[in-house]
C-alpha cells in the first residue's frame, strides 16, 4: 500500500464497521422491545400478517367484552323478572284465598284486594325501573315493533327474536293451510220425551245436569250454557232443529264428553259421546309452526315469535302478512359487526297492561273497581289471567336463559380459543425468539470489536509511505 490520499482498506473496514454496528443495533433493538418485526423493513410479508392477526386478536377480545356485558345485561333483566314471578306467584295464592267465600268474610277479600292492588303497583314500578347503563329492560324498550297487524286476523303478537334488515323491515307472512276446530257433539232432537241426567265434561271441568221430560231446545241449551263457566261447553240451537255442543276452546286439548246416566240423550245410558278439537295448521314465512289452538309459535335462524290468531282467521283457509319495522335489543358478539356475529331478543313489556291477554283480559283488570276484581266476585277469571301472567315471564325468563346459555356463554368459550390459537399465531411471526437473537447479539459485538481492530491497523497503513520518503 503506497497511496495515503484514499486508504482503501480504511473505507472497506468502515464499510464493514458500518455494517456490524447496524446488525448490532438491529440485535439491542429486537431483545429490548421482544419484538422481531419493529417496522416494516423488518420483513414487510411478516408485517402485513401480524397486522391482519393483530385486527382479528382486537376483534376477538371486544367481542369476548361485549358478551360478557351483553351477560350482564341479561343477568339484571332474568333478576327482575325472577322478583315479578315471584310476586305473580303470591297474586295467585291471594286469588285462591279470596275464592274460599264460604270460610272468610267480605271484609278478608277487601283485605286481599288491597294486596293485589298493591302487587300490581309494585309489578310496574319493577318494569318502569329496571335498567342497565341508563336503559330501561323490561318497559318495552327492547320490544320489536311491528306494523299493518290486522285485528281482525291477529290479537296479539310477541316477538323473541327478528333479523331486521337496516332502514328496512322483515316481513312475516302466515298461512292457515288447515282450520282450527272445537270438539262437537250433536243432538238432534228438538226436545226430550224422558227425565235425562247427564255428565257434561270439558276442558275446564265436569258437571251433572238434570233435564226433566218435555224440555225444549231452548231448555237443553240454557242448562247448558249455565254451567259452561265450569265445564267450557256451550250449546247452540240452530235452525235445522239440532242442539251442537262445542267445546269453548280450539285445539287438540279441547274435547266434549256427553255421558247419559239416567236415560238416553245423544248416546245410550252409560255410553259417552266423545269428541276432540284440532289444532289450526299453520305455515310462517313457509315453515311449520308449532300450534296449540289458535296460538302458532316458530323458533327459527331469523325469526322468533308466537302469534295469537283470531277465530275467524283460525278457522278460514287463508295468509295475512305484517311487518317487523325495528326494535330489539341487538348484542354483538362475534369480531366482525355483520349479521352473523349479533344475536338479538325482543323483550316484551312486563307492566301490568300487557301481562295477560286481549281473551282473557290483562292484569291491571283484576285492580280494585276494574273488570275481573276479585271483590267483584271474578276470582275464576282473575286466577287465569295471573296464570298467562306467569306464563309469559316465565318464557321470556327461558328465552333471556336460553340466549345467554346457547349462544353467548358458548360464543364467549369459542372466541376465546380462537384468540388463544391467532396469538400463538401472531407471536410465531412477530415475536423476539430471544435465544436466535442472543447469539446474533454476540457475534455481533465480536464483528463490531474485530472490525474495530482492523480499521485500526488499516488507518496506520498508509505511515508505510514514509519508509520510501525516507522518513
Amino acid at each position: 500500500m503506497s497511496r495515503i490520499n484514499t486508504n482503501i482498506p480504511s473505507i472497506q473496514a468502515q464499510h464493514k464497521l458500518a455494517a456490524n454496528n447496524f446488525d448490532l443495533g438491529v440485535r439491542l433493538e429486537r431483545l429490548s422491545t421482544g419484538l422481531r418485526i419493529n417496522r416494516g423493513r423488518d420483513d414487510p410479508a411478516g408485517l402485513i400478517a401480524s397486522e391482519t392477526l393483530r385486527s382479528e386478536i382486537r376483534g376477538i377480545s371486544q367481542a369476548i367484552e361485549n358478551s360478557t356485558r351483553a351477560m350482564n345485561v341479561i343477568a339484571t333483566a332474568e333478576g327482575a323478572l325472577n322478583e315479578i314471578s315471584a310476586l305473580l306467584l303470591d297474586m295467585q295464592a291471594l286469588v285462591n284465598h279470596a275464592a274460599n267465600t264460604g270460610a272468610i268474610s267480605e271484609e278478608e277479600i277487601d283485605a286481599d284486594q288491597l294486596q293485589i292492588d298493591s302487587l300490581i303497583e309494585a309489578i310496574d314500578r319493577i318494569a318502569n325501573t329496571t335498567q342497565f347503563g341508563g336503559r330501561k329492560l323490561l318497559n318495552g324498550n327492547y320490544e320489536y315493533t311491528v306494523s299493518g297487524v290486522a285485528a281482525s286476523s291477529i290479537t296479539d303478537v310477541t316477538l323473541f327474536g327478528a333479523r331486521v334488515p337496516p332502514n328496512s323491515f322483515q316481513n312475516v307472512t302466515l298461512e292457515v293451510y288447515s282450520s282450527a276446530q272445537t270438539a262437537q257433539v250433536v243432538f238432534s232432537g228438538t226436545g226430550i220425551t224422558e227425565n235425562v241426567t247427564i255428565e257434561i265434561k270439558g276442558l275446564d271441568g265436569t258437571e251433572v245436569i238434570s233435564l226433566t221430560s218435555g224440555s225444549t231446545a231452548t231448555n237443553i241449551v240454557r242448562a247448558i250454557n249455565d254451567v259452561a263457566y265450569t265445564t267450557g261447553v256451550s250449546a247452540v240451537a240452530s235452525s235445522d232443529g239440532r242442539i251442537y255442543i262445542n267445546s269453548r276452546a280450539y285445539g287438540d286439548e279441547a274435547f266434549v264428553s256427553i255421558k247419559p246416566i239416567d236415560g238416553n240423550f245423544i248416546a245410550t245410558t252409560g255410553n259417552t259421546s266423545l269428541d276432540y278439537g284440532r289444532d289450526a295448521g299453520v305455515l310462517i314465512n313457509g315453515r311449520t309452526a308449532a300450534v296449540k289452538g289458535l296460538r302458532a309459535s316458530l323458533r327459527s335462524n331469523g325469526l322468533d315469535l308466537v302469534v295469537n290468531m283470531t277465530a275467524s282467521r283460525g278457522t278460514t283457509l287463508g295468509t295475512t302478512s305484517f311487518q317487523v319495522t325495528g326494535g330489539g335489543a341487538t348484542f354483538q358478539i362475534g369480531p366482525e359487526v355483520n349479521p352473523v356475529g349479533q344475536v338479538s331478543i325482543g323483550v316484551p313489556s312486563v307492566s301490568s297492561s300487557n301481562l295477560g291477554s286481549t281473551l282473557l283480559g290483562y292484569l291491571y283488570t283484576i285492580k280494585n273497581g276494574e273488570a275481573n276484581a276479585i271483590n267483584a266476585g271474578q276470582t275464576q277469571q282473575a286466577e287465569k289471567i295471573i296464570t298467562e301472567a306467569i306464563s309469559q315471564v316465565a318464557i321470556i325468563r327461558g328465552r333471556l336463559g336460553g340466549l345467554q346459555r346457547n349462544q353467548i356463554e358458548t360464543n364467549i368459550n369459542s372466541q376465546r380459543v380462537a384468540k388463544e390459537n391467532v396469538m400463538a399465531a401472531e407471536s410465531a411471526i412477530r415475536d423476539t425468539d430471544v435465544a436466535a437473537e442472543v447469539a446474533a447479539l454476540t457475534r455481533a459485538q465480536i464483528l463490531v470489536q474485530s472490525t474495530t481492530s482492523i480499521l485500526g491497523i488499516a488507518n496506520q497503513l498508509p505511515q508505510n509511505a514514509l519508509a520510501l520518503l525516507g522518513g
